[in-house]
């Protein structure tokens, strides 16, 4: 049976669409202080024999000692964000906030008012619509993709979607209860801290930007990755069937990039680059060699991978990513980016971005 399983925001909607929204600016906010896996390890209460390192690929991730919160974090990259794209937080129309982690001022859970207000209004956008956005670490993907049928349309001219991950105290927790290699709450100790912001806005239909943004769930798998508050621990406690989890994403994006890549006219070689959700690189690499196999080719580049060294950010990864390839110069003007969202639920999210001269020059690359 072919499943068409994706709500997709796709250029072919041209007629309805008079707009194409363009990333503006992307940036990010990293923790200073490193956390390798083997002090990780070397502080959880039992003896575990696990080399994590060997797993995962994850040599150390940033965490926030205290410093930083999700508030903080979030603040840090949306400035960054419009440092890089020009612009100033009195042209924001929408902020959307789409953190896992609401810790702020000391407080593990600061819900009412949102965390996106608190940000706009740290920023200066005080104009602004806000809105929180929860979404498992497909947060910002989702964000990215109601800010973009909102821009297409007209309704909007300019968005800054943004998130900070103050996640790593799963992980802390974790290393409390963890006896072997099954445990549930392995996934826990891959975690890190970041903030990271996107701004979108309006260009002209032709013009490079977001080529489809498309979602679905299959919530068959929605008891595969679950957090909640658990004894006397802080903030709460995950516990993930890793090997299902994997075994289910693997199995069901090469359906939906067949799906993605049929809307929209284009040949997996024609994508340069896949920025995938970073759990570990084992998981990176067995997920793209899959795909491979499925279509029969590949995309230009390999997967870029920068969970070594930063852990798995939560709905920040994407982001976190993206700037580390445009800082590094290795994304050029007009490649195409194939951002693929792998989150608890299971959330499967496919946003396609032409890259266009303006982006790339905001990172001090000119072509």
């Amino acid at each position: 049976m072919v499943k068409h399983w994706l709500v997709m925001e796709a250029e072919d909607d041209g007629a309805r669409a008079p707009y194409r929204t363009r990333v503006a600016g992307a940036g990010r906010h990293l923790p200073s202080t490193r956390l390798t896996t083997d002090d990780l390890m070397a502080s959880t209460r039992h003896t575990t024999h696990i080399d994590l390192e060997r797993l995962t690929g994850i040599r150390e991730r940033r965490v926030s000692v205290g410093d930083e919160d999700s508030y903080t974090l979030a603040t840090a990259a949306a400035q960054d964000a419009l440092r890089r794209s020009g612009h100033t937080a009195a042209s924001i129309d929408v902020v959307i906030s789409c953190s896992i982690t609401k810790f702020r001022g000391g407080l593990t859970q600061w819900l009412e008012p949102t965390m996106s207000s608190a940000v706009a209004h740290a920023i200066g956008a005080v104009t602004a619509m806000t809105f929180d956005l929860a979404n498992a670490c497909a947060g910002m993907l989702t964000g990215v993709t109601v800010a973009n049928n909102w821009i297409r349309q007209g309704v909007i001219e300019r968005a800054l979607i943004v998130s900070g991950e103050y996640i790593s105290q799963l992980g802390q927790n974790a290393a409390q209860h963890i006896h072997n290699i099954m445990s549930k709450e392995l996934a826990s100790l891959t975690l890190g801290d970041a903030g990271a912001a996107l701004v979108l806005e309006r260009a002209p239909a032709g013009a490079g930007g977001i080529r489809l943004a498309g979602f679905t769930t299959v919530a068959d798998y929605s008891r595969l990755c679950t957090a909640y508050p658990k004894g006397d621990d802080p903030g709460a406690r995950m516990f993930t069937d890793s090997r299902a989890i994997q075994k289910a994403a693997i199995a069901d994006t090469p359906l939906l990039l067949h799906e993605v890549l049929e809307t929209v006219g284009l040949a997996v070689h024609d994508i340069d680059h896949v920025i995938t959700h970073q759990t570990s690189a084992r998981a990176i690499r067995k997920g793209m060699a899959k795909l491979t196999e499925s279509f029969g080719d590949a995309p230009r580049h390999d997967a870029v991978i920068t969970v070594d060294r930063y852990g798995n950010t939560a709905s920040t990864t994407h982001t976190v990513a993206l700037v580390e390839e445009l800082e590094a110069g290795r994304i050029l003007p007009g490649e195409t980016v194939a951002l693929i969202s792998l989150a608890s639920g299971l959330e499967i999210g496919i946003v396609l971005v032409q890259v266009d001269e303006q982006l790339v020059a905001g990172y001090g690359h000119d072509h």
